[in-house]
């Protein structure tokens, strides 16, 4: 007789993703979602794009001291961040709230951590594709930046980014998703005229101070002093750091993951 086969032994399962590379994965999922998502295109790269060209081709409104290009793309950049990292994130984590999206993420192995860390990953990588597009775009109009203001300016760019993402996570926790689209817009256009695209001190009197408090007037003159003049901009540097730290407290303690 012949001697029976012996079985192979089981497969060994494969071995679970390491936290990294969860994070990894999400952040690239986020950052596709992203780039599919019409509207967010349209806000995240069409619109500060079109806001660029016509901030350089007319001369209104005033922006101030400076050439007009120089300041105007300082102006865009901001807009640029503003739209990724508030507009966009508000509203897509919003309707992912509203339709139970978060509160399965929230209890797979990526975990909330990690599906926090996910979407800062995919704004990083967002807001670097739009620096890189709407930069070369501005070169050919003619900007030429500060270089002794690149470091600060990457710098107000990363405090810029998380204050408005904390923004986003408080307001996409707590607010229903029709009011988180309405609100994010609204915000969105108020926002342009105080230290957005116009400087803060462009504006009256009345407006200026408030301005220089919000992270938009602080983003904005931050990433004018850097860009145009080459100055460290550390007073916007505290504003936007304090956002951060209390939008981002505000979240943790009431953000809610499912309606």
């Amino acid at each position: 007789m012949s001697a029976r086969p012996t079985p192979a032994p089981p497969a060994r399962p494969a071995a679970p993703a390491t936290a990294r590379r969860r994070w990894l994965a999400q952040a690239a999922f986020e950052t596709a979602t992203i780039l599919r998502h019409g509207e967010q295109l349209l806000v995240a790269l069409v619109l500060p794009a079109l806001a660029l060209l016509a901030l350089s081709l007319t001369d209104v409104p005033d922006l101030g001291p400076g050439r007009r290009i120089d300041v105007a793309t300082a102006g865009v950049l901001t807009l640029a961040v503003v739209s990724t990292a508030f507009t966009g994130q508000a509203i897509a984590t919003g309707f992912d709230r509203r339709h139970g999206v978060l509160r399965f993420l929230g209890v797979s192995p990526l975990g909330r951590e990690g599906l926090l860390l996910g979407k800062l990953g995919a704004v990083g990588a967002v807001i670097a594709l739009q620096v890189v597009g709407l930069g070369t775009m501005a070169a050919f109009l003619g900007w030429r930046p500060a270089l002794s203001g690149v470091l600060p300016a990457v710098v107000t760019v990363v405090l810029g980014a998380a204050a408005f993402l904390a923004l986003a996570m408080l307001l996409a926790g707590t607010v229903r998703a029709e009011g988180v689209l309405a609100l994010a817009n609204l915000v969105w256009v108020l926002l342009l005229g105080l230290g957005v695209l116009l400087p803060t001190d462009r504006l009256p009197d009345g407006l200026t101070a408030l301005a220089r408090l919000l992270p938009s007037g602080a983003l904005g003159d931050g990433l004018r002093l850097s860009l145009v003049d080459g100055g460290w901009p550390l007073t916007s540097w505290l504003v936007l750091t304090a956002w951060a730290v209390v939008s981002g407290a505000a979240a943790a303690r009431w953000f809610r993951w499912s309606d």
